[in-house]
């Protein structure tokens, strides 16, 4: 484990509560804002496209202060976010983190490198350069701690565009004397073995249970590319990477809040992220939903949404999660 360092607000009120308080509505949003690329023209080559820099320095600034400026319409608690460039080629050396502190001014944050790569010269015509890239939680109430957790990777030639995959554990204080544990994650893609996923869900699951056998609360979010609506039996046509999550696997008193929806609201659920193989064509590109929560059953879903905006700043759009603290 590594412990991460901690951004203050810009200006902290002394009136702002130090803990959470059990059976208050608080929100946790999660969102995948894909290095500031993907325009809903973009297309990118790990997935079949054509690009491996996004279009121009311009169109990342927009791209990504777009996404800030949804994050901030939302206006979550919890702010769970991926795929964000420090330095990087693909993205012309823009550090996003900063942008979204500046467009989330009163929110603590703490940021977990998941992916550095010194230098990709692949494709050969538009080499992917070099990367530092990673995973950001952003929150209204102070983190008294947060940690990063390595996940085991690919030894194979996938680890170049997979390396240092992890997530982010980070506590805080609730009024009872226990803590809610907050799991950021953004877990393998790109044809990894079945050895590596199930490596990586069975670090998680051993976490989450360890957290809430000590009494604490827990929320794991995050793109968990794997298809969250597919069942393992449910005999749906999916693209070949869309693996259904092994809900088996996931330890007694934990559910995905998609599980909670009834068939007709799962069914209806805007699929959280689009194939990006081709830009974007509505009823023709694959959408699939891979980016969610899973809550302990000491917290309450209150609402689940998968927001809506036809993939305008990423091939992600955001989930939005209202929950309570039970007694």
């Amino acid at each position: 484990m590594q412990e991460l360092s901690i951004i203050q607000p810009q200006d902290i009120t002394e009136s702002a509560p130090t803990s959470l308080q059990l059976g208050e509505e608080y929100s946790a949003a999660t969102y995948n804002i894909g290095f500031g690329a993907y325009t809903p023209e973009y297309s990118f080559f790990m997935d079949g496209g054509k690009s491996s820099w996004a279009a121009s320095k311009e169109s990342v600034l927009n791209t990504v202060e777009g996404a800030s400026s949804l994050i901030a319409a939302l206006d979550p608690d919890f702010a769970l976010i991926q795929e964000i460039d420090l330095d990087a080629t693909r993205s012309y050396h823009i550090d996003q983190y900063e942008l979204l502190r500046k467009a989330l001014p009163d929110y603590y944050s703490t940021f977990a490198v998941n992916y550095d790569s010194a230098f990709l010269a692949y494709p050969f015509t538009e080499p992917h350069g070099k990367s530092k890239s990673g995973l950001a939680l952003f929150s209204r109430f102070p983190i008294a701690r947060s940690m990063r957790r390595s996940f085991p990777i690919s030894t194979s030639i996938t680890k170049f565009f997979d390396l240092d995959r992890c997530y982010s554990v980070s506590r805080f204080p609730v009024e009872n004397g226990k803590e809610l544990v907050i799991l950021t994650l953004h877990m393998s893609a790109y044809g990894n073995s079945d050895e590596i996923r199930e490596g990586q869900i069975l670090m998680l699951c051993e976490d989450m249970e360890r957290e809430y056998s000590a009494g604490n609360y827990v929320i794991c979010g995050g793109d968990f590319n794997h298809d969250l609506k597919a069942l393992a039996d449910d005999n749906m046509e999916r693209e070949s990477w869309a693996y259904p999550f092994p809900r088996e696997k996931l330890p007694e008193h934990f559910e995905f809040c998609i599980d909670m929806l009834c068939g007709e609201e799962r069914a209806q659920l805007w699929n959280s992220a689009r194939n990006a193989d081709m830009e974007y064509v509505p009823d023709l590109t694959y959408t699939v939903t891979l980016d969610g929560f899973i809550i302990s059953d000491n917290i309450k879903c209150t609402a689940y949404e998968n927001i809506n905006t036809g993939y305008c700043y990423s091939d992600h759009d955001p989930v939005l999660l209202r929950f309570q603290l039970l007694d």
